[in-house]
């Protein structure tokens, strides 16, 4: 195999892909529960979940074939393509249910904000490991990552979606805890969060998400209305008990009572399904796969990569925390998809590729 050293198919990261691919595939078992418009067999939506999990391993072999080091060389020309690709979705993407996430290539529908969220890990480990100075982080010198933040997350805001916003705003923040920061600069850092929720909730937020975080605080407030999804969810989720119903089974499921549930509610159907053992299976398998990213992280050879590996996981933690914590009724629903089991291509082609990603850094570090 020409411009592949030997040495990285030896050492090839079985773990990463093989939890990957479990989650994948548990995700087509429990969308054919949760299409009910499937008559036998895989649902539609199961099949097209299938293509897409084809299309996404494929691009987790391509991110392997560089150096992670190389494609550092990429960041700034990724990055400016993705505020790029973002600045469009407003411009000339379609309106689908009051808001506007995507661009159309043909039979292929991209969203560009569920790309950030591997971009923004990029950018951030490229400027934290670019760093010289060894004192703790001062104000002046967060003000690029600031704006390197700022730029993608505004232009989320107004698509809108506030989930993918908080999702690439946390993952960037997540770097904040493998840095040295002034204890000034952090207190200044809480005060302008602070301020930032103010300014969000005054002139940002539409006035249906501020409706979520009411029913949030009180879900009997609109129990028809703002609040349905959260109390179906949790309906569903209590009614597994122990063991579930079984699959195919759940009644919640099947009589859809509980929409978005091929989506951003993929883990009711779990709950309900599959019951208290079979969501923590899941969950421990989710576990799994983010200790192996940091255990790569802390053998990685240079700072950027262990800071990649340590930003992928913190991408996996805070969608996963978001999602289960919405249905659980833990958060306010923001529309935040599961990693791997929710349905939708941009999902998992972005999951797969943060797991290319972490395993290029694994198998590099014994070629350094």
């Amino acid at each position: 195999m020409p411009g592949i050293d030997r040495r990285l198919l030896q050492n090839f990261e079985w773990i990463l892909p093989f939890l990957a691919l479990l989650l994948a595939g548990i995700g087509i078992v429990n969308l054919t529960s949760a299409d009910s418009s499937g008559e036998g067999g895989l649902s539609p939506a199961a099949v097209r979940q299938l293509f897409w999990v084809g299309i996404a391993f494929v691009a987790m072999l391509v991110v392997l074939i560089p150096d992670y080091r190389r494609l550092e060389r990429l960041t700034p020309f990724v990055y400016v393509v993705g505020v790029g690709l973002l600045m469009a979705v407003l411009l000339i993407g379609p309106v689908i249910k009051g808001s506007q996430r995507w661009l159309d290539f043909g039979p292929i529908r991209l969203q560009p904000s569920e790309l950030f969220k591997v971009i923004i890990v990029f950018a951030f480990a490229r400027l934290i490991s670019r760093r010289q100075s060894p004192a703790p982080l001062g104000l002046l010198d967060l003000v690029v990552p600031a704006l390197v933040l700022a730029a993608p997350a505004v232009l989320i805001l107004r698509q809108p979606d506030l989930g993918t916003a908080m999702l690439v705003s946390l993952c960037g923040a997540s770097f904040i805890c493998v840095v040295p920061i002034r204890l000034k600069t952090i207190g200044i850092l809480g005060a302008t969060g602070v301020a930032g929720v103010v300014l969000g909730w005054n002139f940002y937020l539409h006035d249906y998400q501020k409706e979520r975080v009411f029913v949030f605080l009180d879900p009997e407030r609109d129990p028809l209305g703002s609040a349905y999804h959260a109390i179906q969810s949790q309906i569903a989720v209590g009614s597994g008990g122990m063991f579930g119903k079984g699959w195919l089974q759940g009644s919640q499921t099947q009589l859809d009572f509980l929409p978005e549930q091929q989506t951003d509610f993929v883990f009711s159907v779990l709950g309900e399904e599959w019951g208290f053992i079979g969501a923590v299976s899941v969950l421990f398998i989710y576990l799994a796969l983010m200790i192996r990213g940091l255990m790569i992280a802390r053998a990685s050879k240079d700072a950027f990569g262990a800071y990649l590996a340590v930003g992928l996981v913190a991408l996996f933690f805070w969608a996963g925390t978001i999602n289960v914590g919405m249905v659980l009724g833990i958060v306010p629903v923001v529309g935040v998809p599961l990693p791997l089991l929710s349905y939708g291509g941009s999902s998992l082609v972005t999951c797969m590729v943060a797991i290319g990603l972490m395993m290029n850094v694994s198998m590099r570090r014994y070629v350094f």
